[in-house]
């Protein structure tokens, strides 16, 4: 019985048990203490699969969509790996406001471990951030343009860089950064760690990740054009001329907060004058505006002056803000990715969101490339106060073709009506009913 019992005991002793939050994760005790006296109870999926693999040293590819948590799936074991070994940090992303919030992060867990870091960006003074590297950081959060700028003029060396982080890396290649990260990857040692993070996976960065890094671990926790469930999406198909006047509508139905995105800075501001007009509160953010007008114009909405942000995709890559009730597409993006970056940015930390796209009739086919790309229908939904127009009944998308197709504006890349069977010209499809 005896022997028995003790048995029992080691194979209990041996049963795997669960362990609680970012605890079993590999994070250092004074980092854990940090997470939660802020509050971080529970990692998310990329959290949770990239830290074990980041703090073990080993480079590794994330492929997760903008606010998945991937800020801190990488700053934890960055500065944690830069407190047990000699060498510096850097962490590469594509725009102004990504850089200042990515530093942001790490302004809160880098000192702790007697850690500072900087941040380099065009649009600020050059002296200031000159005067920032005197004080010898161990974290550079950057872009590739102004790094560049640094290293040419001898004022930063990179041959002592331990971890790499080339962030939303496929839209550093889509703003035509690569040539500017192919000469960065020049200046760093090739014994460093590299971590790469972004939303989709396409050719350039395949190569990029083969060509700089050591036996790449991939985690992926999303497919690309994978949208968060809790995400209503519709649609209001509109003339163009009328789309002022169904935005005057909705901001009246809808009192939360809204960001509004826009293709061009021209819009951004023709805009954002007529909802100021309108009566609500607005601010304005895109490349037109200096770096001090888009931080008060980011600042304002987090903390409620502002209701309404405009803002093209460029300068929206830095917006990290939890609570934004309604993400509203006044123009559709140029690139299908484009549509599920903008809308992830409602929906966040659990919360209901909702997301609204204008698509004017010439635009079906724009609509169902981002339909496929997201694997699913949006609904179309019509306001009683403003005509509804009608989309010009193209056949849908083929399922199994390979590339997305058409493009923006035309409603190019599909058969033409007047060469569609009687039949089809005839009927509706049901999936593009009103509610």
């Amino acid at each position: 019985m005896l022997k028995k019992f003790i048995s029992m005991i080691k194979r209990k002793a041996k049963a795997p048990v669960p362990v609680p939050g970012f605890y079993g994760l590999g994070i250092a005790p004074k980092l854990l203490e940090a997470l939660d006296r802020m509050k971080f109870i529970m990692p998310t999926p990329i959290q949770k699969q990239a830290i074990p693999i980041a703090c073990s040293g080993n480079d590794m590819v994330g492929i997760a969509q903008t606010g998945t948590g991937k800020t801190i799936a990488f700053a934890i074991p960055l500065i944690q790996t830069l407190a047990a070994r000699q060498g510096k940090g850097l962490i590469l992303v594509p725009t102004r406001e990504l850089a200042i919030q990515v530093d942001d992060v790490f302004k809160q867990f880098a000192p702790l471990l007697g850690m500072q870091s900087v941040v380099l960006i065009g649009g600020e003074n050059y002296s200031r951030q000159l005067l920032d590297l005197k004080k010898k950081p161990r974290i550079i959060v950057a872009t590739p343009g102004r790094l560049l700028d640094f290293v040419q003029q001898n004022t930063v060396k990179l041959d002592d860089i331990a971890v790499l982080v080339l962030d939303e890396a496929d839209r550093m290649f889509d703003m035509g950064f690569a040539p500017q990260i192919n000469r960065i990857l020049q200046y760093v040692p090739k014994g460093r760690q590299t971590m790469l993070f972004s939303a989709t996976m396409p050719d350039e960065i395949m190569k990029l990740a083969a060509k700089y890094m050591k036996l790449p671990t991939r985690v992926e926790v999303a497919r690309s054009g994978t949208v968060v469930d809790n995400v209503v999406q519709e649609v209001y198909v509109v003339n163009r001329g009328l789309k002022p006047a169904l935005l005057s509508k909705l901001l009246d139905k809808y009192w939360g907060t809204m960001l509004l995105f826009v293709r061009t800075r021209y819009n951004a501001c023709d805009i954002a004058r007529d909802i100021r007009d309108m009566g609500h509160s607005v601010a304005e953010i895109h490349s037109d505006r200096t770096l001090g007008q888009r931080k008060e114009a980011l600042e304002g909405f987090k903390t409620g002056k502002y209701r309404i942000l405009v803002a093209t995709d460029i300068a929206a890559r830095g917006i990290d803000v939890v609570g934004i009730e309604i993400v509203l597409n006044y123009d559709l993006p140029d690139d299908d990715e484009s549509y599920v970056h903008r809308i992830g940015r409602t929906g966040r930390a659990g919360k209901a969101g909702h997301a609204i796209s204008f698509v004017t009739p010439e635009q079906e086919t724009d609509l169902r490339n981002i339909e496929r790309l997201i694997r699913m229908s949006i609904t179309i939904v019509s306001h009683p106060e403003i005509p509804a127009a009608k989309l010009i009944g193209l056949p849908p998308m083929p399922k199994n073709t390979g590339g997305r197709g058409g493009f923006r504006g035309g409603g190019g890349g599909g058969a033409s009506p007047k060469n569609l069977p009687t039949s089809f010209r005839m009927k509706r499809h049901s999936r593009y009913k009103t509610k």
